[in-house]
């Protein structure tokens, strides 16, 4: 049974783009319908994000600068409707809180005891480490965005057969273990596209589509156990066979740092950058590159101009993109 969230969004912590709040709101809408949504600190600079707002019925909360404590009185407005739904909507079993200031953990508490999941999504540079541990499950907000990728056609339009397998294959990465149940795999993807019909694409059933696609494309396998019809991937989709040498590596690393900066990311964690290059090659090994520890694949990489290593006010290493 998908679960019902009320998803609550600081557009300061998550840049305020539009790619990466349609990526976080995809990734919500994989693990259930989102009932209710709200974004805080919404200005005229976010106005490219309108269509996604008005197309998933989000309220805004406005960002009105006025002295010092502008940032703890948005805190505290998401804390207050955090806790009226949690109270007054019975319906609401999930909460995705998308900021990653210790200032939430009384609130995670709260709605933890009252028996709702709690995800928090944060940037890595930012993310307080006991709000990630008080939360019942957190992503960095990295991992949700960076790299990702998104069928060509928009949520709109008609989807082409290519389409549809492309989505499947971003549901099943995102869920759970790489497999779902065919009912639960077409209930994300009309929840992600309504529009969404298996006869627009040519085929009579849903689970004669999957076999379709599974044959057509081999990115995931359809197999029937017992009375259930599961989706499952063959192997980690998107790789290219390429294998990373001593030669490539700062290529390879110049282009998911590139990736990162194209969706609003300055500073990240070392450790989303290095789970960012074992997702698209999990063979990868520092001394396969010649180095010794990931600390000394970055200080090759900053002396490659790609990078820069600052530390944060914890003395907590960051990867700053130029």
């Amino acid at each position: 049974m998908a679960s019902h969230f009320a998803l609550f969004a600081d557009l300061e912590n998550c840049g305020g783009k539009k790619s990466v709040l349609s990526d976080v709101i995809e990734r919500v809408k994989i693990r259930g319908d989102i009932l209710i949504g709200k974004v805080y600190g919404y200005t005229d600079t976010y106005s490219d994000l309108k269509e996604t707002l008005l197309s998933n019925t989000f309220a805004v909360v406005p960002s009105l600068r006025y002295g010092k404590s502008q940032k703890n009185s948005m805190d505290i407005q998401l804390v207050i409707d955090a806790l009226e739904v949690a109270y007054t909507n019975p319906l609401i079993d999930s909460f995705c809180i998308v900021s990653g200031d210790s200032d939430y953990v009384p609130l995670v508490g709260k709605l933890k005891s009252m028996g709702k999941f709690v995800l928090g999504i944060s940037r890595s540079e930012v993310a307080s480490n006991v709000f990630m541990s008080a939360c019942s499950e957190f992503q960095f907000l990295e991992t949700v965005t960076a790299g990702k990728e998104r069928p060509a056609s928009p949520a709109g339009e008609a989807l082409t057969l290519r389409d549809v397998n492309e989505l499947i294959v971003a549901i099943l990465r995102d869920g759970d273990g790489g497999e779902m149940l065919a009912s639960e795999l077409k209930g994300a993807m009309l929840r992600l596209r309504p529009n969404f019909s298996e006869r627009s694409v040519g085929c009579s059933t849903f689970g004669k589509m999957l076999s379709r696609l599974a044959q057509q494309y081999g990115a995931f396998s359809a197999e029937n156990e017992g009375y259930n019809l599961v989706a499952r991937l063959n192997t980690p989709h998107g790789m290219e066979g390429e294998q990373m040498t001593r030669e490539n590596y700062p290529r390879i690393f110049g282009q998911i740092l590139r990736e990162y900066k194209e969706d609003g990311f300055d500073r990240v964690n070392p450790s989303i950058l290095k789970s960012a290059v074992q997702a698209k090659y999990p063979d990868f090994t520092e001394r396969q590159i010649g180095q010794r520890r990931f600390s000394d694949v970055l200080r090759a990489l900053e002396r490659e101009g790609l990078l820069r290593l600052v530390s944060d006010e914890g003395g907590n290493l960051l990867v700053d993109i130029p």
